[in-house]
């Protein structure tokens, strides 16, 4: 009778976790297939799972007692992150009850303690790189890491060649406009380090201070890295007969300078593994015979009263998932929007949004309105909430089926990101966007600086102005469009000088 009173409380335990794990679930492997989010996420977990079971197909060795609360604290630990990501409506910070979950998994099965071992904890730390931790990286982090990588490829390029111009985050090299902009491959290889880092770390099971050394070994390489990459790239756009003309922002080219220094990168990382690892001195253990007999050794018998346990936790894993979500940070719904009736020569014919598009810009407040002037669309969204939901073209263009391609900054009108994208058909466009805020006369080209400055007033509204045409659209035409939707908008002249000042980063 006790057996089964117990049996089913760990049953009533394991409906527990799953309920608090089912949307989360839902949400991220929505994330590994969803082309918008472009994640690499699936094959991050594959790795992640294929060591798992690498571990944990291995018998245990070590029978020396675990602390059998540790299951516990960590559902406890998994309830109160579920609570807080549903009172936010951030499902990033609800999915964290996931690694929080693969932790306990692993100190229920002991993966630390077998002939294969690997460290529970940096082997969740690992599953975490499933997320996509690069769109949040873009929109929080990234302004402030183009800064950096700004500073640090100016003193590299100034040193070692001529013609060299920085301003603010701007590099000009032979009066040639060359690509900054960290949230791009930059952010993806500093994950991709790290992951690295963290699966070396599951399996050599650093203390401490080791950790903490590989730690900052793997930040001094991604940044290190990612200053050569800029570096390189901007050498062969401003001087692109080094490379016999090659775009180095065209595939493969683009991804293959990439892949070699990630390589690169790596071999750091591999260096402190190595060192660590033949360090490390074997553990003592007292022979196998002697635990099983000894009455002073605490042979883990002693345990919570898992049966009120896991009718509380039942409680509160139901009590979370019917709290309803209501976002704090969602932007205005009566922000008032009106594209213009003409353009240039062209009139206006205006055309509803796509139910993607709908979710993309206006799911979480704000408004949006498309547009078509002759051979020009037009799309404005306008937003007090850019952090929760203001999106770079990229994003919604991958959403719909494209392929797209980023490809750089363009200052001849107003500062403006450029994009290729290619639809299903194998027709090219064009996508040019700008984000202007509405009191302070800043003008961008990327997410993370509208983000960036929005935090410093969260009062202030962004609009996000999107321009389409087909890729053969001749430049002159794109430019009078631009000037004729300047005057349009009423865009000062002081807004834009600023704007060019200061200027948004290329990738």
């Amino acid at each position: 009778m006790r057996y089964l009173y117990t049996h089913h409380s760990k049953l009533i335990l394991v409906f527990a976790a799953a309920l608090l794990a089912y949307e989360p679930v839902i949400w991220l492997g929505t994330s590994w297939f969803d082309p918008s989010y472009a994640s690499s996420g699936l094959i991050i977990f594959l790795v992640t799972a294929a060591l798992f079971l690498w571990s944990v197909t291995s018998p245990v060795k070590n029978t020396e007692n675990q602390t059998n609360n540790i299951p516990y604290i960590l559902l406890l630990g998994s309830a109160v992150t579920r609570l807080i990501g549903q009172l936010l409506a951030v499902n990033m910070i609800g999915a964290l009850t996931l690694v929080i979950d693969v932790y306990a998994i692993g100190k229920i099965l002991k993966i630390d303690r077998r002939v294969r071992s690997l460290s529970p904890f940096w082997l969740s730390m690992a599953f975490a790189f499933s997320f996509p931790l690069e769109r949040v990286i873009q929109r929080v982090l990234g302004y402030g890491l183009q800064n950096l990588s700004a500073d640090g490829a100016c003193t590299i390029l100034q040193g070692t060649i001529e013609n060299v111009t920085c301003e603010g985050l701007r590099i000009l090299i032979n009066n040639k406009d060359v690509l900054i902009d960290l949230p791009c491959s930059g952010a993806r290889a500093a994950l991709l380090l790290f992951f690295f880092y963290t699966l070396l770390s599951a399996i050599i099971k650093p203390n401490f201070k080791q950790a903490l050394k590989g730690f900052f070994i793997t930040i001094l390489s991604a940044y290190i890295v990612n200053l050569i990459r800029i570096s390189v790239l901007a050498i062969f756009i401003g001087f692109p007969h080094l490379i016999f003309g090659i775009d180095v922002m065209s595939q493969p080219t683009h991804d293959v300078i990439g892949l070699l220094l990630l390589f690169l990168g790596v071999l750091p990382i591999a260096l402190w593994a190595r060192r660590a690892l033949s360090g490390k001195k074997p553990q003592k253990q007292l022979p196998k015979k002697l635990i099983q007999d000894a009455w002073w050794i605490d042979n883990g018998k002693k345990q919570p009263k898992t049966p009120y346990f896991a009718g509380l936790f039942a409680v509160i894993a139901i009590a979370i998932i019917l709290i309803p979500k209501n976002a704090p940070d969602v932007g205005r719904r009566d922000i008032p929007l009106e594209l213009p009736s003409v353009i240039g020569d062209e009139f206006a014919t205006h055309i509803p949004l796509l139910d993607k598009e709908k979710a993309y810009f206006t799911q979480f407040g704000g408004s949006a309105r498309k547009a078509i002037y002759g051979d020009q669309t037009l799309m404005i969204v306008k937003t007090s909430a850019p952090l929760r939901h203001l999106h770079a073209p990229d994003d919604c263009l991958r959403g719909l089926g494209m392929d797209v391609e980023y490809r750089g900054i363009e200052y001849s009108s107003i500062p403006t990101a450029i994009y290729k994208a290619t639809d299903k058909n194998g027709i090219e466009y064009r996508v040019a966007v700008t984000f202007i805020s509405s009191k302070h006369n800043h003008m961008t080209t990327n997410v993370s600086e509208a983000v960036f400055r929005w935090l410093q007033d969260p009062e202030e509204d962004w609009t996000a102005i999107q321009r389409i045409s087909h890729w053969t659209t001749p430049s002159f035409d794109n430019d009078a469009f631009d000037q004729s939707l300047i005057a349009a908008l009423e865009l000062s002249k002081k807004h834009i000088n600023i704007a060019q000042l200061n200027g948004a980063p290329n990738e």
